[in-house]
């Protein structure tokens, strides 16, 4: 008995802590309301990296010296990885943004570079990246805001959601490389506010 009531403990208090990596903070999502599509937007600028909050550039100054001092990797696979890091950056992390809002909430298109009337707008502010090692893995965290503001103004911000180190899993084709961890936190984000915007549209 002492058990099941552990359990259920854990089960509500990982629920609730859950529930704050997410929290709206201004505005609603309501003004979604007979929308059928809505603009995504990723900003991945002046981001800090790491528990010990460094630049991009220090990160990824550490990360090259980590793959060059491999036997196994070395300069090819640096470049390689550099190469998709920036992709990821420029486009796909909006893509799996997208993804994640179109799993969640069907009765609303989420695409990048749409002529919407509304835009969600995720500018990111720390992350870590997590790591993997064969079967275990720790998933990434995104701390930032998610902003619905109006495309052709984006000073009009109509609602605000607080990320604060959202780590929710999920999983993909590029989940041991460090920007398949960050592209699964995005997707992830999209899938419990695609949640939210249900709820809210209700």
């Amino acid at each position: 008995m002492k058990k099941l009531l552990l359990l259920v403990f854990m089960i509500i208090m990982a629920s609730a802590f859950g529930q704050e990596k997410m929290k709206i903070v201004a505005g609603s999502l309501g003004v979604l309301k007979d929308q059928t599509e809505v603009n995504v937007e990723v900003k991945f600028e002046n981001v800090l990296f790491m528990k010990e909050n460094i630049t991009e550039a220090q990160y990824l100054e550490n990360r090259k010296k980590q793959v060059l001092e491999n036997p196994k990797r070395g300069e090819e696979a640096w470049k390689k990885w550099i190469e998709e890091w920036e992709n990821y950056k420029k486009e796909y992390y909006a893509d799996y943004f997208a993804k994640g809002l179109n799993k969640a909430y069907k009765n609303i298109s989420f695409k990048k570079d749409g002529s919407a009337k509304y835009t969600l707008l995720v500018e990111t502010n720390w992350v870590f990246p997590g790591w993997h090692a064969g079967l275990t893995a720790m998933t990434a965290e995104i701390t930032g805001k998610i902003k619905l503001v109006e495309t052709n103004n984006p000073s009009a911000v109509l609602a605000e959601v607080k990320l604060e180190k959202f780590d929710k899993f999920t999983q993909n084709r590029e989940f041991v490389m460090e920007y398949g961890r960050i592209a699964a936190a995005y997707e992830s984000a999209g899938k419990y506010l695609g949640k939210e915007i249900k709820k809210s549209l209700k």
